[in-house]
């Protein structure tokens, strides 16, 4: 399978007609996802980084048992690196009713560590029949409910109808495709399956924009940057893993400088320490430009979402990082509408609100001023030279491998795997 495996003729233009529901948090993404499978009719393709094998993970499971047993063609797709844990018992009770189950780049382990660590399939897409799809950062896993205490994840996906979701269905039809074996029916639906949806759901304008290593590279950023050197009002961005590269912190200083109201919601309380690390070496270098900076602090914000004065707004899986935006293969939805991005911002405003703790420069005041003018020539230098750096890395050609012929089912004997019904032994970069 090539690395790029999510290239498509996807040219970046804005499609009209489609309807669009903002999800927050697992309690209003799964159980719409699982209820949209129960009704799928001919196909139902999944996409995740993440899967556990908990509470969570198990209603997925079930659900797609029982769609594959009342004839629907079920297409899995899991991240070798996000979801490596799964018990025999697991796959096989998926693979046995018919459900195609595919590992992106399985990776083997020496001594107990995963090294298969760059180059991630990143993306969570759900498209149900051709004509609903679901787009956003939300993982398969326990932590993405409140009940899972206070690790619980605040993160974000979006419904979408219309015809938008006809170039999406195209997208994983093609990255299927590119599988190999057990995916001529998928084959066959790609050749079938219109390329624009006849029917309009609503009056939203939306672009699907993914990220990959050949010929979208810089695509998310790139729409990114665009939509903060137009933005004349107001911008705000919420992202879980905020290092972005240099240009785009330069877009952020300069929509600040001429006027534009320029907030930031990051961690404040990470998942990993390293998170808040990273981001807060920037603080000095946005905060004297004007840019608000907001830590939430309620939980670990898992949120990749923005939006730019009263129109554009994006949800998705691509973090502000180096691993998203240089590595992963990602996926956003970027949509053009004023009462969307109300209702984003209404979202945003109250984590803002209630939530948050704003960063004043006074709380850096204590830092030694010749530590951070050494620590600012070298972060300016790693922003402005990092996308280059890390796009040398090797280019494998990751496997997309039928999970039955991968040893993830043989872990669950070591010890190292998520018990069923619990929370997940570890953490990703999600």
């Amino acid at each position: 399978m090539s690395s790029n495996s999510n290239s498509n003729s996807n040219d970046n233009h804005w499609i009209g007609g489609n309807h669009i529901e903002l999800l927050e948090n697992g309690e209003q993404f799964f159980p719409r996802v699982f209820d949209t499978i129960r009704q799928a009719q001919r196909e139902v393709i999944v996409e995740t980084f993440i899967l556990f094998e908990d509470k969570v993970g198990l209603q997925l499971h079930a659900a797609l048992r029982s769609a594959a047993g009342r004839g629907v063609k079920v297409d899995l797709m899991i991240d070798g690196f996000g979801s490596p844990d799964l018990s025999r018992e697991f796959i096989e009770g998926l693979t046995s009713a018919g459900v195609k189950v595919r590992v992106f780049d399985p990776g083997q382990r020496f001594m107990g560590q995963r090294l298969n660590v760059f180059r991630r399939m990143h993306r969570k897409i759900v498209v149900i029949d051709g004509e609903r799809a679901f787009v956003g950062g939300i993982n398969y896993s326990a932590d993405h409910l409140l009940d899972f205490g206070p690790k619980a994840k605040q993160d974000y996906a979006v419904e979408l109808t219309g015809p938008i979701v006809a170039e999406i269905h195209q997208f994983v039809l093609r990255a299927i495709a590119l599988g190999g074996k057990g995916a001529g029916w998928f084959r066959r639906r790609l050749r079938q399956a219109p390329r624009v949806a006849g029917s309009h759901a609503g009056e939203v304008d939306a672009m699907f924009v993914t990220r990959d290593n050949r010929r979208h590279t810089n695509d998310i950023e790139r729409h990114y940057r665009a939509a903060i050197r137009a933005a004349r009002e107001r911008i705000v961005i919420a992202n879980a893993y905020f290092f972005p590269g240099y240009r785009l912190i330069k877009e952020l200083r300069r929509a600040a400088r001429r006027g534009v109201d320029v907030r930031l919601i990051l961690q404040g309380e990470p998942d990993m320490p390293i998170v808040k690390t990273a981001a807060s070496m920037l603080y000095h270098h946005l905060l004297h430009a004007g840019v608000r900076i907001y830590e939430y602090c309620d939980r670990p914000l898992h949120g990749k979402v923005a939006l730019m004065d009263g129109q554009w707004s994006t949800v998705g899986s691509s973090n502000l990082d180096p691993l998203s935006l240089s590595l992963n293969l990602e996926a956003n939805v970027v949509v053009r509408d004023a009462a969307f991005n109300g209702v984003l911002w209404e979202r945003m405003d109250r984590l803002m609100q209630h939530s948050c703790k704003q960063i004043d420069t006074a709380d850096l005041a204590s830092e030694w001023s010749g530590w951070r003018l050494v620590r600012s020539f070298f972060v300016f230098h790693i922003l402005r030279w990092y996308p280059a750096l890390l796009g040398r890395l090797p280019r494998h050609v990751p496997r997309l491998t039928p999970a039955e012929a991968t040893d993830l089912a043989s872990r669950r004997d070591t010890g190292t795997s998520t018990p069923a019904g619990g929370g997940a032994t570890h953490t990703e970069a999600a």
